[in-house]
């Protein structure tokens, strides 16, 4: 009876996580804590979450494939430098220290917040406009650095990926759209690593997972609907909480 409990815990858990971190980040901040409540250790709980998180942006980028609104001429130049990342970062994260986990999570948070708050970098522009040789550069070297995040710890990797395209100029609509896409590509690379070492709980990998596809189909139709403006008031919320349940802790 417990055993039922927990799974529809984290079948709920799930959802909130996969709506989170469609419309903002941070969904593994609430995932990772319960698996590892649950018994599952800390490159285990990492390992099983990818599962949850493939899934999740498998629908979100059907959804926002069937809005049109996945910029065009960047996935190659975000995906790929990610893909490497990643297999680098879940290297890293296989013997994981879960206070370091934490000031990482935190330190990215803060980092991350200030820009958000103060809507630095460049205006929003349309999906149509070109990005400079510049600006391809430095989303290059950026999904690098997001791939490694994201394979080490995944958790608020999404305001990572905000950041960097937001500073490119992206709306948060479409940064949201392509933010899903790079996480559905670099995240088989990194699941794979735990799978091979063993660390990856498929029967409450699966279960989460069924919930965070429910919340992430529902958030694509906020995230279009809202707009740029909302969607930015909801990552600094979001931000600023998650910051402060990790300094708390």
């Amino acid at each position: 009876m417990a055993e039922i409990g927990n799974y529809l815990l984290l079948a709920v858990v799930g959802a909130v996580s996969g709506f989170l971190n469609v419309t903002a980040g941070g969904g593994s901040l609430l995932t990772l804590p319960l698996l590892i409540f649950l018994g599952l250790p800390a490159a285990t709980a990492n390992g099983t979450n990818r599962i949850a998180i493939l899934i999740q942006n498998i629908f979100a980028t059907v959804r926002f494939h069937q809005f049109k609104v996945i910029p065009r001429g960047v996935t190659l130049i975000t995906a790929i430098p990610a893909i490497f990342g990643a297999l680098v970062g879940a290297q890293l994260a296989l013997n994981i220290d879960e206070l370091l986990f934490k000031r990482i999570l935190a330190l990215t948070l803060v980092v991350v917040l200030g820009p958000m708050f103060f809507g630095l970098g460049p205006k929003p522009v349309e999906s149509t406009f070109t990005l400079s040789l510049a600006k391809k550069v430095f989303l290059s070297a950026a999904f690098f650095g997001v791939g490694i995040y994201g394979g080490f710890i995944q958790g608020a990797v999404g305001f990572l990926i905000i950041l960097a395209l937001t500073l490119a100029g992206y709306d948060l609509v479409r940064t949201n759209a392509l933010k899903v896409l790079i996480v559905l590509i670099f995240t088989p690379f990194a699941l794979f690593i735990f799978i091979v070492n063993g660390q990856v709980d498929y029967l409450k990998g699966f279960i989460l997972a069924a919930g965070s596809a429910i919340g992430a189909w529902l958030a694509t139709r906020v995230v279009v609907e809202k707009g740029h403006n909302f969607i930015r008031w909801l990552v600094i919320v979001t931000m600023v909480a998650f910051a402060a349940k990790l300094f708390l802790d």
